[in-house]
């Protein structure tokens, strides 16, 4: 399968990208000639993570019949100093508010999606070092 992502100049530092039918600007901050009028790539890649992972966790959790209240994603990224500017260390926390949920189910969720079957998780281990922590609320 062949995905296709499309970027046109906008002007300045701005960028508008076309992905999956849906536009998004993408821009630089004004210290660097942007108008931040989008996010910027990089954090934009985090977000792709945090959303891959975050529907193999909930798809999971669904078959399992687990009952999750509130589900979030933080993820935190290190970046190192020298250029390319690179993350070198990404952790992501998987933040679940429920009632009596079981933490073994949790787990298996998150080890599933970060072991078989989150692709952006896959690609960015090859590059950082992944890590990950559970929190629960009630």
């Amino acid at each position: 399968m062949t995905e296709k992502v499309q970027l046109g100049w906008l002007d300045g530092m701005a960028f508008e990208a076309e992905v999956n039918g849906h536009k998004i600007v993408v821009d630089a901050v004004e210290s660097v000639g942007g108008r931040n009028l989008g996010p910027r790539p990089k954090p934009l890649l985090l977000a792709s993570l945090a959303g891959c992972t975050a529907m193999d966790v909930i798809s999971i959790l669904e078959k399992m019949r687990v009952k999750v209240v509130a589900f979030h994603i933080e993820v935190v990224a290190e970046q190192t100093e020298e250029h390319p500017k690179v993350y070198s260390q990404i952790k992501i926390l998987y933040k679940f508010k429920g009632k009596d949920l079981p933490m073994d189910k949790l787990q298996k969720a998150v080890d599933l999606s970060q072991e078989r079957y989150c692709g952006v998780s896959a690609m960015l281990r090859k590059a950082s070092e992944l890590s990950f922590e559970i929190i629960v609320e009630e």
